[in-house]
C-alpha cells in the first residue's frame, strides 16, 4: 500500500536530520513510499534523557506521521555495556536496579513526545528491551551465531574504536564488543518485528552500519541505516548542555520553565535551524519567521519564543507550558503576578537571592 504525502526522506532533509543514508537512495526511497517499521536506540546512562535525544525521538515521531511505524528499543543490554561512542573515558557500569530505573524514566520522556498532540497513530508506537533476548544468550553462542561474522579489521576501522585506541584510556575489550550488540540488535528487530530501518545519531554510524552487515551476512537481509547530524550551535557548542548541566527533559530534574528559558536563550544564528530540527512548526512558516528577523519592525526574540513554546508543549504538555510561561511573565521585571509554590520554587534558581534567619 502506497503512502500518501510526502515522503519521510524529504522531510528529514528539509529539516537537515540526514547526514548519511545506507545504501542506495532511490532504494530507501521507494521502500518508503509504503509502511515500514524503523527503530531508535536509547542507552539508559541516566533516568532521563536530554535535549540532545530529542532529534532521535523527534526523527520517530516524523517516521509516525508519515505512516510509518515508530520503534523505540531501550538499552537494557547495551547499557549494562556502555556505548564508547564519542566518550574519551569508559562509562561507569550500572546496577542492575539502576537500570531498570534508568529504563522506566527514558521510557516516559519517549512516550510523552510521541504522543504529544493526540496523534493518531499512538497505538502503533512500540517499545522494546533488548535485554529481553540478550539475557538468554550464551557467550559462546553470541561468539558463534554472531561473532564468527564480524570481522576484527572492520571492527577496528570503526570511528568509535579508532580514537579511542588513540587515547590514553584505550578500550576495554567489553566497550568494542558493544557495536555487536547494537548490531545483533537490528538483525532481532528486523526478525521478531519486520524493522529494516535504524535511524540515530551521525556518532552511531559504526553500529548502525555493523547491524545493515550483520543482517546481510546471517540472513541476507537488505536493512538500512540513517543517520542525522548531531545537535551544535553555530559557535561549535553542543546543544543540550546549560551551564548548570544537561537539559533534561524530565520535569523532576528540570523544571518546564528552566527548560523554556534556556530554548528563549538560543542565539539569533541559531533559532531558525532549531525551529527546523527539533519543531514540526510548518516549513514555510519557519522561514517566514526567518525572513522577518532582517526586517526592522521585527520584535527581538519573537522566534526564540516560538521556538520556546513549540518545543516546551512538545517535551511537558500543554500544563507544563503554561506553568513556564506563567513563571516566565511573573518573573519579568516590573511584573505582578501569583505563583505557586513549583513556580517560584524554579523562577527562584534563575535570580539572585538571600536567605534571611527569622
Amino acid at each position: 500500500e502506497k503512502l500518501e504525502g510526502q515522503n519521510v526522506l524529504d522531510t528529514l532533509k528539509e529539516r537537515n536530520l540526514i547526514e548519511q543514508v545506507s545504501g542506495d537512495e532511490a532504494v530507501v526511497r521507494e521502500l518508503l513510499s509504503t509502511p515500514q517499521a524503523i527503530y531508535v536506540g536509547f542507552d539508559p546512562t541516566a533516568d532521563a534523557l536530554h535535549l540532545g535525544h530529542l532529534l532521535g525521538i523527534i526523527t520517530l515521531k516524523h517516521f509516525q506521521r508519515a505512516g510509518h511505524t515508530p520503534v523505540a528499543l531501550l538499552g537494557g543490554a547495551t547499557g549494562r555495556v556502555g556505548d564508547p561512542s564519542g566518550k574519551s573515558v569508559e562509562r561507569p557500569l550500572l546496577s542492575d536496579e539502576q537500570i531498570a530505573a534508568n529504563i522506566t524514566g527514558i521510557a516516559e520522556n519517549i512516550r510523552r513526545v510521541l504522543r504529544e498532540g493526540g496523534d493518531a497513530e499512538d497505538d502503533k508506537v512500540k517499545f522494546v528491551d533488548n535485554y529481553d533476548w540478550m539475557k538468554e544468550f550464551s557467550f559462546l553462542d553470541f561468539l558463534r551465531e554472531v561473532g564468527k561474522h564480524a570481522r576484527v579489521s572492520t571492527m577496528l576501522a570503526k570511528d568509535s574504536v579508532k580514537s579511542r585506541l588513540n587515547s590514553e584510556e584505550g578500550m576495554s575489550f567489553t566497550e568494542f564488543s558493544y557495536q555487536l550488540l547494537q548490531g545483533y540488535d537490528f538483525l532481532h528487530l528486523y526478525r521478531a518485528e519486520g524493522v529494516n530501518f535504524q535511524a540515530g545519531g551521525s556518532d552511531q554510524w559504526g553500529n548502525i552500519t555493523a547491524g545493515t552487515e550483520l543482517g546481510r551476512k546471517i540472513d541476507g537481509a537488505s536493512l538500512y541505516g540513517i543517520t542525522f547530524p548531531l545537535l551544535t550551535r553555530s559557535d561549535g557548542k553542543k546543544f543540550g548542555k546549560s551551564e548548570g548541566g544537561a537539559v533534561w527533559l524530565d520535569p523532576a530534574k528540570l523544571s518546564p520553565y528552566e527548560f523554556y528559558q534556556y530554548l528563549f536563550k538560543i542565539p539569533d544564528d541559531d533559532v531558525a535551524m532549531f525551529l527546523r530540527r527539533i519543531t514540526l512548526l510548518p516549513l514555510p512558516d519557519i522561514a517566514a519567521l526567518e525572513a522577518s528577523m532582517s526586517s526592522p519592525t521585527y520584535a527581538p526574540n519573537t522566534a526564540q519564543k516560538i521556538l520556546a513554546e513549540q518545543v516546551t508543549r512538545m517535551v511537558h504538555g500543554e500544563a507544563g507550558l503554561a506553568a513556564a510561561l506563567a513563571a516566565t511573565a511573573a518573573a519579568a521585571p516590573g511584573k505582578g503576578g501569583v505563583l505557586d509554590a513549583a513556580a517560584l520554587e524554579a523562577v527562584a534558581k534563575d535570580m539572585p537571592s538571600v536567605t534571611v534567619g527569622r
